[in-house]
C-alpha cells in the first residue's frame, strides 16, 4: 500500500490529490505516522485524510502531534485535522505548550483549543486575529468562530480585554458577524482597528449619515475612504476632501515633488495603521507626470559616459542585489564599481558617495541628486512593509525601495 500512496506522491508539489482523497484511510493514516517518510508525503495523507481518520490510528496520529521532534509542518496539519479531538485539550492547554518553538506550532495550538470550545484560549485568539500577517490573522478568525458558534457571541465578547486594540477589533468583528452595526468603530483610537471596521462596511447610505454625526475628524476620514471603496465615486470622494479641508500629514522638510511621488506610489496600499490622510491624499491628488523610466536611464548613462567614468549598462536593483525588486535601478561606473541609484518614481538619483562630476553629470541629464539630510526625512504614520516591519521609512528607504 505505501508503493501506491509513493506513486500518488512521487515528490513535493506534485500529488494527485483526488486519488490520494479515495485511497485507504488506515493506509494513509500509517503512513503519516511514519517517520521515515518525508514531511511533505505525510502532510499530504494528513489532507487526504479529512473527515475520515480511522479511530484506531488516532492515538498514534495524537503521539505525532505531541512530539516535539517531529517535523512541525506535519504537526501542524494533524492538529488542523484532529481539531474534533476533545482528549486533546488538556494537552493543547498546558502551560508547556507556549514554549513550543516549533514553526507555526503556537498558532495551531491557539486554533485548536478554538476548535474544541476552550473559551479561555479568547483573549490570546484574538491577538492573533489581530496580527498583520494573513495566515495567523485566519487562525484566529476561525478559533474565534468557533468558539462563538459553540457558546455565543456574547460568551465570547465577555472573555475579551476592551481596552486592547485586538479585544475591540475581535468584537468589532463579532458584531458585524452577528448582523450589528459597527460603524462606530470608525472612530476607535487605534488606526487598525478603524482600517478593519471600514473594510467590514456594505452601506454607502450609513456612512453618508455617518459624515455629519461622527465624533472625530479621523473617524470622517475613514467614513469617506469607506464609501469611496463601496462605491469608487472620485467625484463625490474629492468633494468631500475638499469638505474636510484637504487634510494631510505634514512631514517637515518633505517637499511636494517628493511628497507627490511617495504617496502616489504608497498612499492606496499603505499598512492597515497608517494615517488615513495618507489614503485620501492618494486618491484625491494628481499623480505626478508620467516619466518615460528607460529614457531617463539613457540619459543617465549619455552623461556619465561623456564624463568619462566608464558606466556600465543599468540594471534593476533586484538584479543588483541578487533577488527581489524595488523602486530603483543601478548604474555601476569604473574600476572601483561604484554605484548610482535611479528612482523609477521619478528623476531622483543618489550615490555610494558624493562625487561632484558623478553630480553634474546626472544633474546634466535631469536628475535631482538627494543629500543625506533629505534622505534621512522620516515619512511620519505612513506604514510600508519592509523586511518584517510595518512601521514609517525614510525617504531613502521610500525612493529608493528594495525588497527582497
Amino acid at each position: 500500500m505505501l508503493k501506491t500512496i509513493k506513486k500518488l506522491t512521487p515528490e513535493a508539489g506534485r500529488t494527485d490529490a483526488e486519488a490520494l482523497r479515495a485511497y485507504d484511510a488506515d493506509a494513509l493514516a500509517r503512513c503519516v505516522a511514519d517517520a521515515k517518510q518525508p514531511w511533505w508525503r505525510r502532510a499530504a495523507c494528513v489532507e487526504a485524510l479529512a473527515g475520515r481518520v480511522p479511530e484506531r490510528r488516532v492515538a498514534r496520529l495524537i503521539a505525532c502531534v505531541q512530539d516535539p521532534d517531529d517535523v512541525s509542518h506535519v504537526r501542524v496539519a494533524l492538529l488542523g485535522l484532529l481539531a474534533d479531538r476533545p482528549e486533546l485539550l488538556p494537552w493543547l492547554r498546558h502551560e508547556d505548550r507556549r514554549q513550543d518553538g516549533a514553526y507555526g506550532m503556537a498558532e495551531a495550538v491557539l486554533g485548536a483549543r478554538g476548535a474544541l470550545g476552550d473559551l479561555t484560549a479568547a483573549r490570546a485568539l484574538a491577538t492573533l486575529a489581530f496580527d498583520p500577517w494573513r495566515r495567523r490573522r485566519e487562525t484566529g478568525e476561525a478559533g474565534l468562530d468557533a468558539l462563538a458558534a459553540r457558546h455565543g457571541v456574547q460568551a465570547v465578547l465577555a472573555q475579551l480585554d476592551a481596552s486592547r486594540p485586538e479585544g475591540r477589533s475581535t468584537a468589532v468583528r463579532l458584531r458585524d458577524l452577528a448582523g450589528e452595526d459597527v460603524t462606530d468603530a470608525l472612530a476607535d483610537p487605534d488606526r487598525q482597528v478603524a482600517f478593519r471596521a471600514q473594510e467590514r462596511l456594505t452601506d454607502p447610505r450609513r456612512l453618508r449619515g455617518y459624515l455629519a454625526e461622527a465624533p472625530t475628524e479621523e473617524a470622517k476620514l475613514w467614513a469617506a475612504y469607506a464609501l469611496h471603496r463601496l462605491t469608487e465615486d472620485i467625484d463625490e470622494t474629492r468633494r468631500l476632501y475638499e469638505e474636510l479641508g484637504r487634510p494631510r500629514v505634514e512631514v517637515t522638510g518633505l517637499d511636494e515633488e517628493l511628497r507627490t511621488a511617495i504617496v502616489h506610489e504608497y498612499g492606496r496600499w499603505c499598512e492597515e495603521p497608517s494615517d488615513p490622510r495618507w489614503r485620501l491624499e492618494a486618491l484625491c491628488t494628481e499623480p505626478p507626470p508620467a516619466g518615460d523610466t528607460a529614457e531617463r536611464l539613457r540619459r543617465a548613462l549619455a552623461a556619465l559616459t561623456a564624463a568619462g567614468l566608464a558606466p556600465k549598462p543599468p540594471i534593476s536593483c533586484g538584479e543588483d542585489n541578487g533577488s527581489g525588486d524595488g523602486t530603483y535601478d543601478v548604474i555601476r561606473y569604473g574600476e572601483s564599481g561604484d554605484a548610482v541609484f535611479l528612482s523609477t518614481l521619478g528623476p531622483f538619483a543618489a550615490g555610494e558617495d558624493d562625487r561632484p562630476d558623478v553630480r553634474r553629470a546626472l544633474e546634466s541629464a535631469g536628475f535631482r541628486l538627494l543629500d543625506d539630510a533629505v534622505r534621512a526625512i522620516q515619512v511620519t504614520d505612513l506604514g510600508v512593509y519592509h523586511f518584517g516591519s510595518r512601521g514609517p521609512l525614510s525617504v531613502d528607504t521610500l525612493v529608493f525601495y528594495w525588497q527582497d
